[in-house]
């Protein structure tokens, strides 16, 4: 059999739960749910980051954030091209590589975005083809295409949608970041990455077999799918935020200042918020905060369904296909939207479908697996030589009952959990923050108990390890 083809589909900040192949109610996900049917289902999928470039570079590379380098999104820490990564280590046995939305492999300038004019991307563009990418069309986040000139940003302007794109994104006070796309429906970003991506597909004269990667930019916020696509969503059916009244009033909660806004706190939706305080945000903004996020899902899945029947009829069974999400999202539960120094389950626990060449029986298993197993599992499918990285085969994982922890990391931030206990380590703001969750009797992760006496030896344990993954890289 010749080499198989590959598709790696990947959406931005996607909450496990808003799949209705997970038990979301409020709206339906049909196109994954087939894919689930003749996949392997993960249930305890973890990302090894709650950030979108540290996440995205491990994804490329199969290490951990500290051993690529990549660890932030703020700093100048870019994915080396030296570095064996997905594209180049596939292209150098034989693959077409090619990406088509969102790459984020550099940190984004924030400090450059102006909001009266978007600026040029080129260089961007020019590095993340260094990395081995032969193929891309760049959708680079919802927000990038208004603040720089990316593929979409080009054609977005010249048919005459950018302008009114950006005033919206650039509108916090009046929108606070949730909004109906304020163009045609055909011009969202996420429908304009699954029709470049089924036009790739399409004309692909299999030459060579193909490594695709489809990197949607939703559901990640601003929160702004197409009008049209609430008619998908039953709010009834939606599951109440999970909230504990007073959980952040201790100020050494991690996310104490976030919630409250005594100074900046570090989760995304505390910027937006009035008072930069999520506490301020109403029933109402929650309410359509959520119903925007499930339509965009369901706008991903159709498109989803589009890629699959394309990559299908073109590539039939000799297909590798996987399915999944840099990390999670809040959506309101503990009163909060995004994901920065989220170590909660809502964030870190992600989507994961993987359906291997030939395979088309569903199963599902709550081995622990991390992002990091997504190159070893391409490389080794397509039968090249793995080089070392801090992943393995998803199969292998499976086999072996999945990693007795996992990880994730940032700047400033480190959390391991060994399945029952969840650590937390934050370094922000000039404090340390810590705390410990006993994930079988607080499954909501509410309560901070690192300092009940008889869970000394367990965060003592925990930390150990979490201090052993570092070592590796000291001592290296």
């Amino acid at each position: 059999m010749t080499a198989p083809h590959i598709l790696l589909i990947t959406a931005d900040e996607l909450r496990k739960d808003s799949l209705s192949l997970y038990g979301n109610k409020a709206v339906q996900t049909p196109h994954l749910d087939r894919l689930a049917a003749s996949a392997i289902r993960f249930d305890r999928a973890y990302t090894v980051s709650p950030w979108c470039f540290p996440s995205r570079c491990s994804i490329a590379t199969g290490q951990f954030p500290h051993n690529t380098g990549a660890y932030s999104n703020f700093r100048d820490c870019e994915l080396r091209p030296d570095m064996p990564n997905l594209f180049n280590e596939l292209q150098k046995n034989g693959y077409m590589t090619s990406v088509h939305g969102k790459c984020h492999f550099i940190p984004v300038p924030y400090d450059a975005t102006r909001p009266d004019i978007t600026l040029p991307y080129d260089h961007f563009r020019e590095a993340y083809m260094r990395l081995g990418i032969e193929h891309l069309d760049l959708q680079d986040d919802k927000q990038v295409s208004v603040w720089f000139y990316d593929d979409y940003a080009k054609e977005l302007d010249q048919a005459g949608y950018l302008e009114a794109y950006r005033d919206a994104t650039w509108d916090v006070e009046g929108n606070r970041k949730v909004f109906p796309f304020p163009g045609p429906e055909a011009w969202h970003p996420d429908n304009w990455v699954g029709r470049k991506s089924v036009e790739y597909i399409e004309r692909n004269d299999l030459a060579k077999p193909t490594f695709t990667w489809v990197s949607f930019s939703g559901p990640h916020y601003p929160f702004d799918p197409p009008a049209s696509y609430f008619s998908r969503v039953d709010m009834s059916q939606d599951l109440p935020c999970v909230l504990l009244d007073g959980e952040f009033s201790d100020p050494n909660r991690i996310h104490h200042r976030s919630y409250y806004g005594n100074g900046r706190g570090v989760v995304d939706g505390a910027g937006p918020a009035p008072g930069n305080a999520c506490v301020n945000y109403s029933e109402a903004y929650w309410h359509e905060l959520r119903r925007s996020y499930y339509a965009n899902v369901a706008l991903i899945d159709d498109q989803i369904g589009h890629i699959l029947a394309a990559a299908e009829a073109k590539y039939g069974s000799n297909l590798l296909v996987i399915f999944t999400a840099d990390h999670g999202e809040m959506l309101g539960n503990h009163g909060m939207w995004g994901k920065g120094d989220c170590a909660y389950e809502d964030v870190l626990n992600v989507p994961l479908l993987v359906r291997y060449p030939g395979e088309h029986e569903g199963t599902a298993t709550a081995a622990p697996v991390m992002l990091t197993d997504i190159m070893a599992t391409c490389l080794r499918t397509a039968g090249a030589e793995v080089p070392l990285t801090d992943g393995r085969d998803f199969q292998e994982s499976i086999d072996c009952g999945g990693y007795a922890y996992t990880y994730s990391e940032g700047e400033g931030f480190a959390t391991i959990s060994d399945g029952r206990f969840k650590y937390v380590h934050v370094v922000k703001m000039g404090r340390e923050f810590y705390e410990l969750f006993d994930l079988a009797n607080d499954p909501q992760e509410f309560y901070n108990v690192i300092d009940a006496p008889e869970h000394f030896a367990v965060v003592a344990e925990l930390r150990k390890q979490l201090s052993n993954l570092f070592m590796k890289k000291l001592l290296a």
